[in-house]
């Protein structure tokens, strides 16, 4: 088992893998969750999948356990920042402009973090060591970014998660219910060491 942070910069270097990230997005999200989002040749897909973007993959091989997406706010593509700050602007159907209690920042120094997902396929006996490497290659991938805080939108029992695998997060917004799925906008801070 490996984790790899791509980018447009070195996807060519890992064959199908980001393909095979976006197909088990669209595994989790639209065929499991029945998330309303586009897709084509069974990969989904949104406005936020752009070079700003970078997505890491907990994999065996090609075949994708886990996957994040890691995007800066202060990306921008069209009318598009940032997943968070879009739904807050009212730009976005699905995801209701409350999700915050404060305006969302753009920042250099912060990364949004989204479709967020744990293949159901990965074993009870390895979910927290792939849980755990996900978050570590998601800190770091950030710390490259220059990052030093990440917020994301998540289930709200993913906070006790993050406890318990060792990272400290903070409520930042409400919980609200989001396809049936209480969920609920969180920020972390990246440390600059990883145990």
């Amino acid at each position: 088992m490996q984790t790899t942070t791509l980018s447009f910069q070195n996807i060519h270097d890992h064959g199908v893998l980001f393909t095979n990230l976006l197909k088990a997005r669209r595994e989790t999200f639209i065929v499991q969750r029945k998330w309303d989002l586009p897709e084509v040749d069974g990969m989904e897909f949104d406005q936020y999948d752009t070079p700003q973007s970078r997505w890491i993959a907990v994999h065996d091989g090609a075949t994708v356990l886990a996957g994040i997406r890691l995007t800066p706010t202060t990306a921008r593509c069209g009318i598009y920042s940032y997943m968070i700050r879009d739904a807050q602007r009212g730009l976005l159907e699905t995801i209701p402009a409350t999700l915050l209690y404060e305006p969302a920042p753009v920042s250099p120094l912060v990364c949004e973090t989204s479709r967020v997902f744990v293949s159901r396929d990965v074993g009870a006996e390895i979910r927290s060591k792939v849980q755990r490497d996900l978050m570590l290659e998601m800190v770091a991938s950030a710390r490259a970014l220059g990052a030093e805080r990440l917020i994301g939108l998540c289930p709200s029992i993913w906070g006790r998660w993050m406890r318990r695998i060792g990272f400290q997060t903070e409520v930042i917004g409400p919980v609200l219910d989001i396809g049936g799925v209480p969920n609920q906008c969180i920020a972390m801070n990246c440390p600059q060491t990883l145990h």
